[in-house]
């Protein structure tokens, strides 16, 4: 298949483009790379699919709205995997209006392009931020997500609404996908396992909020990509079931699905920690802090849907995966 993806110097974008190539699909990959975290981390990530000749880089922000709409009319993308975003829960407190331009400016050119080139498949980037103040654990599709507690949740559970409205008035079938703490080789500096292995290498002090009892669903890059690949296979189709009397909040009458990938396996931060020491060989430094604005003390998916519609189901123990992040971090930045 043709497929765009946007987002591909990005974390996700990259190796789930580097996977499309492999198994023969043509990939369009967008992206504006900009300064929000290490742009020579992401260059580097795009180093590993340009000159490859099913891949076409666009280096072009989603939130031009003619140039979006040039490159949908120029490659007819039978598909469409939309990663790009402003990311960071944090960060939203001091640009807000970043969060306005790539995540609902960009999303709105993206469901455009869909909508007026035939596009069959829309899978989009949601969070497990859009839950919230929700504190019923393990979070489920069928939940409510109406008190967001971030600029960025909020902005997440925008773009569910705006692609329902597009799947119900012209029948382009979207998927949400709600991702949960997504770590791995060529991950992203602004994430914890990234900034806790930079600094035990260093011998620098972490800062570990809510003193470390945060717990994560964290889940293993290839585990992420594979589910993203299950899914953009399988056209979102009407849910003939569905009723306005008890409404279901992950389908509808329109071709629309909202799912959570996750591991479904949470860890407490200090755990996590503890695995990250064990591998380095070096015990973290830790500033134990209180709970951040815009945080929550926990996230764990119930991935029950995704794993009945489409066979997903993560293999990786967190042990596994903070190994062979451990091993690229230090074989790519040479420490």
């Amino acid at each position: 298949m043709k497929i765009l993806v946007t987002g591909t110097a990005g974390f996700i974008g990259a190796q789930l483009a580097y996977r499309l190539l492999e198994r023969g699909d043509e990939v369009i990959g967008v992206d504006n790379v900009n300064d929000y975290y290490d742009v020579s981390l992401k260059e580097a990530r795009l180093q590993r699919l340009i000159g490859h000749p099913r891949f076409t880089e666009v280096r072009q922000d989603v939130a031009d709205r003619a140039a979006m709409a040039n490159i949908f009319a120029k490659h007819r993308p039978e598909r469409v995997v939309h990663l790009a975003a402003q990311a960071g829960v944090r960060y939203s407190l001091e640009n807000p209006n970043a969060y306005v331009e790539s995540n609902l400016v960009g999303f709105m050119n993206i469901l455009e392009g869909c909508r007026h080139n035939a596009v069959k498949h829309l899978v989009f980037a949601s969070s497990s931020s859009v839950y919230g103040a929700n504190e019923a654990m393990p979070f489920s599709v069928e939940d409510n997500v109406d008190h967001p507690l971030s600029l960025y949740a909020a902005s997440k559970k925008a773009n569910e609404l705006m692609a329902h409205s597009y799947s119900h008035l012209y029948g382009l079938p979207t998927t949400g996908l709600r991702f949960f703490t997504v770590y791995g080789p060529w991950g992203r500096p602004d994430m914890a396992p990234f900034i806790f292995t930079k600094k035990i290498l260093a011998g620098e002090p972490i800062d570990v909020f809510n003193h470390g009892h945060h717990k994560r669903d964290f889940t293993y890059i290839d585990d992420i990509v594979e589910g993203v690949v299950r899914t953009l296979d399988q056209v979102a189709l009407p849910n003939s079931d569905w009723s306005a009397q008890a409404p279901d909040p992950a389908t509808s009458k329109a071709p629309y699905r909202i799912y959570n990938i996750g591991s479904n396996n949470p860890v407490e931060l200090s755990r996590f920690i503890e695995i990250i020491e064990k591998r380095t060989g070096k015990k973290a430094q830790k500033n134990l802090l209180p709970m951040q604005p815009g945080d929550v003390l926990a996230t764990y998916a119930n991935i029950d849907s995704l794993s009945n519609d489409v066979g997903y189901k993560p293999e990786t123990p967190v042990e596994e995966g903070m190994a062979n992040f451990v091993d690229w971090y230090r074989e790519f930045y040479q420490v």
